[in-house]
């Protein structure tokens, strides 16, 4: 498993605050594009294939809290 850039970390914070994609877009000034190309990243390199998954993954790696 890759390790997450940090702007891919930051993305997936967000993404576990259940901020939508247009609004993580709005709030790092990038476009929906970028930010599904992250997202996209950031699955592949979680081995992630859900929001479940992506959010186990948090956990173990110490992103996140309960």
């Amino acid at each position: 498993m890759k390790n997450l850039t940090d702007r891919e970390t930051e993305i997936l914070k967000l993404i576990l605050e259940e901020i939508s994609t247009v609004d993580i877009a709005l709030k790092l000034s990038l476009s929906k594009r970028t930010i599904d190309t992250h997202r996209r990243n950031i699955m592949r390199k979680t081995a992630s294939n859900n929001l479940i998954a992506l959010y186990k993954y948090a956990l173990k790696n110490n992103l996140t809290e309960l």
